[in-house]
């Protein structure tokens, strides 16, 4: 009875999930969004933000500078070494664009539909662990304005549910994973150098 049960509960959890992929895919859409997402979830789009953060850190703080900016690649690499290689292998979910049993109501505005599995969704882990990494060790310096790093992984994971690549479970784990790995690097690097300023 107790299976039963909780076999019920994922396959309730699964509808919903399917249901508001649908809202975010198919129902909730716009001409401008069809246009600038597939841009933001390329994340070749965004390495020159990357190279420049990492580059303005080590010429402004110097060693210290060095040292968040090896934390903050080992923060990317945690998660997604563990979406891609650990939870991905576990759980084996297809994604919607590659589902036999519901690829025809994926709207798919990405080039292609990705390889590998979809939960949980590996860019919205290593956004959500970047802006969780950059949000502690910057608060001192921008104080609340570093918050607006989570507004950015949003944006950027959203568009990986609007394209037709992810369902918002996946991308919600992807989150979580993120949020972890990257108090684990930011409490290590405060631990060990002493906050930016």
């Amino acid at each position: 009875m107790g299976g039963m049960t909780l076999l019920s509960f994922w396959q309730q959890l699964e509808h919903w999930d399917q249901w508001l992929f649908i809202q975010i895919n198919s129902t909730g859409t716009n001409s401008f969004f069809d246009a600038v997402l597939p841009f933001f979830r390329n994340s070749a789009f965004w390495t020159p933000l990357y190279l420049f953060i990492l580059a303005f850190i080590i010429l402004n703080y110097g060693k210290k500078g060095a040292w968040w900016g090896l934390a903050f690649l080992c923060t990317i690499a945690i998660s997604d070494i563990a979406s891609s290689r650990i939870i991905k292998e576990i759980f084996e979910r297809l994604r919607p664009c590659r589902d036999p049993a519901f690829y025809m109501h994926v709207r798919l505005l990405a080039p292609e539909c990705a390889g590998g599995y979809s939960f949980t969704s590996s860019q919205a882990a290593n956004l959500f662990a970047m802006a969780t990494f950059v949000s502690i060790t910057f608060y001192p310096v921008f104080k609340r304005w570093v918050y607006l790093s989570y507004l950015w992984a949003f944006v950027i994971s959203y568009a990986q549910i609007y394209l037709g690549l992810h369902y918002p479970l996946d991308v919600l784990g992807g989150a979580g994973l993120g949020v972890l790995a990257g108090l684990l690097t930011a409490w290590v690097f405060n631990k060990n150098e002493g906050t930016l300023i």
